[in-house]
């Protein structure tokens, strides 16, 4: 008698579970909806759901991290840099979850290179060597990302441009500033990512802001001006489509 309530309670138990799993997957599979609709914030809402359900889902950390980003980018303030950290806390799961996870990686970079633009010189440059860390493993496991090359890109772009502060730090926290990073590295990995994603305006955006800082002025309208040439595909491309418009002008 005792097996039989023993076999008939984990039965209960296995199918509250598995019916907890189509829930978790109904959820994530109405975040990806939302957010190939570019609504970022009512994607958050459902990628929380499944997290909610089930907090060692892989899927839903490393989406809920994505989205935390997305919308903070939005924000201004505290708001924003608590958004930042969310973010961070969940990609920083995922990657806990699945060690080989690229997403996982790759959003925990991201993450942390935007809790960077709140922070002082000296954290940021702290920061740099995880974020190196990340998007490297990222690529790692998914050598055909292209937002792993774009974010690889500008973490070149920023390490060779920094300012003499922030190269004292370099010189305390990462032992100089790392050799490989160049502008000519970061023009190597935003054509990655436009190789492998031609139609995501930012890659253009950030390669035509790079050659403008090589002095290489044509070929950055060439980059701006397919920025304004491109269907908007990603929440953020009405604000980087102005940033180009902006920039072309000056130029």
């Amino acid at each position: 008698m005792k097996t039989l309530i023993l076999n008939v309670a984990l039965i209960f138990i296995f199918s509250g579970y598995a019916f907890a799993q189509d829930d978790v997957k109904h959820y994530l599979v109405a975040g990806d909806s939302l957010f190939n609709a570019l609504d970022n914030q009512s994607a958050l809402k459902e990628y929380l759901s499944a997290y909610n359900l089930d907090s060692l889902n892989y899927d839903a950390n490393w989406k809920v991290a994505r989205a935390y980003v997305d919308v903070g980018a939005t924000l201004d303030g505290d708001l924003r840099a608590e958004y930042y950290k969310k973010g961070e806390f969940h990609a920083r799961k995922a990657t806990q979850i699945d060690t080989q996870g690229s997403k996982g990686h790759l959003y925990l970079s991201i993450a942390l290179g935007r809790v960077a633009l709140d922070a002082g010189a000296k954290e940021r440059i702290k920061l740099s060597k995880e974020v190196k860390k990340e998007v490297d493993l990222a690529i790692k496991y998914d050598p055909n990302d292209d937002i792993a090359y774009h974010v690889l890109g500008r973490w070149n772009r920023k390490l060779a441009n920094l300012s003499w502060i922030e190269r004292g730090f370099a010189n305390i926290f990462l032992g100089g500033v790392p050799k490989e990073a160049s502008n000519e590295n970061a023009v190597d990995c935003f054509n990655k990512a436009i190789e492998l994603k031609p139609g995501h305006i930012n890659h253009h955006l950030e390669l035509g802001k790079t050659y403008e800082m090589m002095d290489l002025e044509d070929k950055a309208r060439e980059e701006y001006q397919k920025c304004l040439d491109l269907p908007k595909t990603a929440s953020e491309d009405d604000k980087y489509k102005q940033e180009a418009k902006t920039l072309l002008e000056k130029l």
